[in-house]
């Protein structure tokens, strides 16, 4: 009788001692739980992911391209103006090049690239 007692008090210990150290690790995941869903950690791993990834790195290029080149064409094509009707011809022109521009940037890119292999190709000399 003594040893199943002896045996019944060190499983329970035993089982004490899991149940504590269980605890401690269910505080841990609930400490980085908190953590992570901060707003300035959200933030932080938003920006990671889309760091990390190329395909939103290319996009976000080609976005950028597009929004440039149609700030530009626009200051350029209607300059600065008080008519409202060329403003708003001037930013529906903005538009549709920033759109055009972001959506075909690859052949953009490539076009611009050969036309820069074209006119820095060493020249022959005879």
């Amino acid at each position: 009788m003594k040893q199943i007692t002896d045996i019944l008090k060190e499983t329970i210990v035993l089982t004490q001692y899991n149940q504590a150290q269980e605890l401690e690790r269910l505080k841990e995941q609930f400490h980085l739980a908190v953590e992570s869903l901060k707003p300035v950690n959200l933030l932080k791993s938003a920006f990671q992911k889309v760091v990390a990834s190329p395909e939103i790195k290319n996009n976000l290029v080609n976005d950028a391209i597009g929004l440039t080149t149609g700030y530009l064409s626009k200051k350029v094509l209607v300059g600065a103006t008080h008519n409202p009707i060329k403003k708003l011809f001037g930013v529906l022109l903005q538009f549709t090049i920033a759109h055009v521009v972001a959506k075909h940037s690859d052949t953009i890119k490539s076009a611009g690239a050969m036309l820069l292999q074209r006119f820095m190709k060493p020249k022959k000399v005879s």
